[in-house]
């Protein structure tokens, strides 16, 4: 083993977060990202919502119900937890902490109210590089709403209005890239990550 590889996993791991408004297309350029950085923790988060079709216990979410959520919260289980759209989402603690400390980077897609969790926290939320998906204009963010078709007229309606306050938090974060084209935005968070 050479001395480099004995430094870096010696060496904390660092947390990365990545917000930005519902329709955006962060599910989309995070599949890209992961398979350009294999090495890079993709941290799954506990919801109570329901799953969409196609969705996987433990591999797209944690699905668990509001009374189990409740009592991780309770027991300071989750590093953040926000509820958004009537649905509770949070982030398990003890496995980024012990990621981080075996010196994984790891990174979390969450909501910006979650995000703001994050860097109040302490300890390895303080560190934490927030990093900011916006899409090129509102208008486009309702037309990928709309056409998304998963959700009904009040849902969206709530979604379009969290995301007019979502994305008046930009400024909060430390990059953010423009998702105006898949492989571009792709591209320019790689480079984010692997600096």
């Amino acid at each position: 083993m050479s001395d480099a590889t004995i430094h870096h996993k010696a060496q904390r791991g660092r947390l990365f977060v990545l917000s930005g408004p519902s329709g955006v297309g962060k599910s989309t350029v995070l599949g890209l990202v992961r398979a350009q950085l294999p090495a890079l923790h993709y941290s799954i988060s506990a919801t109570t919502r329901q799953p969409r079709a196609g969705e996987r216990d433990g591999v797209h979410y944690h699905f668990v119900d509001t009374d189990t959520f409740a009592c991780l919260v309770q027991a300071g289980e989750m590093l953040e937890h926000a509820q958004f759209a009537g649905n509770f989402y949070g982030t398990p603690r003890t496995e980024v902490e012990s990621r981080l400390d075996a010196g994984q980077d790891v990174l979390l897609e969450i909501e910006v109210q979650g995000a703001r969790q994050v860097r109040a926290s302490g300890g390895v939320g303080s560190e934490a590089i927030l990093l900011f998906l916006a899409p090129p204009s509102f208008e486009e963010l309702a037309r990928r709403l709309t056409g998304r078709g998963t959700e009904d007229v009040a849902t969206r309606t709530a979604r379009l209005d969290a995301a007019r306050a979502e994305l008046a938090a930009e400024p909060e974060f430390d990059h953010t890239v423009v998702n105006t084209d898949v492989a571009v935005a792709t591209s320019a968070l790689v480079d984010l990550m692997s600096q």
